[in-house]
């Protein structure tokens, strides 16, 4: 017989008069990835009268709503019901697996050396072992289209840097602690930059502006700055 899912670890707290957070869990893991998945999948099909929308995180997804319409003992009891039924169904699966091309060192990434000597390898070992396992997409956050990345090796990680640079260009991959992530945008940042990607994963103009979602997989590839340059001509239409 099919063990039932015990969700009675899940905890619900109010944010301000109009949203409640769903707690999932205390640890950031693919096992509760997928429970923060299952939970925004279902709010995408299934919404309920007085629902505004909702963010889903590393542990939890908040739900925004109407205290007019619906009160929050009401949306309670409905996702204590629905947390039931989503749990008792297969688990869901990886989105799609997305490569994303990375010039690597120099211009492209200055950090590269640091994060090298840091970890006692050369930056040839920091790129084969970036560029070795497939990352998933936890959430979007920070700044828009921005991934945080789980799954980077440790024998790779590095500190923030002690001051932030002021600009960051967009496509830019870098590390802080255990995690990689690439910057959709220019904007100020304190990761290890270690290369560039001419990928543009933000852009405003298509129908889904943001390129990863949450549940995606990244898999990174080393390219050369030749390469990088005929893609980012590509890209710019030139």
């Amino acid at each position: 017989m099919k063990k039932k899912p015990n969700t009675d670890s899940f905890q619900y707290y109010p944010l301000g008069d109009s949203a409640i957070v769903i707690q999932l869990g205390d640890q950031i893991s693919p096992v509760i990835n997928k429970k923060v998945r299952a939970i925004a999948a279902w709010l995408d099909e299934y919404s309920f009268e007085g629902f505004i929308e909702y963010v889903p995180a590393f542990t939890t997804v908040t739900v925004y709503y109407e205290p007019w319409i619906i009160s929050y003992a009401k949306l309670l009891e409905l996702l204590r019901e629905m947390l039931n039924e989503l749990m008792e169904q297969e688990e869901i699966h990886a989105e799609n697996t997305i490569e994303i091309p990375v010039c690597y060192g120099g211009a492209y990434g200055p950090d590269l050396g640091f994060v090298a000597s840091h970890n006692k390898m050369s930056p040839a070992e920091v790129i084969a072992i970036h560029t070795s396992v497939d990352y998933l997409v936890y959430m979007i956050g920070f700044a828009p289209g921005f991934p945080y990345l789980g799954g980077m090796n440790e024998l790779i990680s590095a500190p923030r840097k002690d001051s932030p640079r002021a600009k960051i260009p967009a496509g830019s991959v870098g590390i802080a602690g255990q995690q990689t992530g690439i910057y959709p945008i220019e904007t100020p940042g304190g990761w290890q930059i270690i290369g560039q990607s001419p990928v543009q994963l933000f852009e405003v103009s298509r129908e889904v502006p943001a390129l990863l979602k949450s549940g995606d997989q990244v898999r990174f590839v080393a390219i050369s700055e030749t390469e990088f340059k005929k893609m980012r001509r590509t890209k710019d239409g030139n």
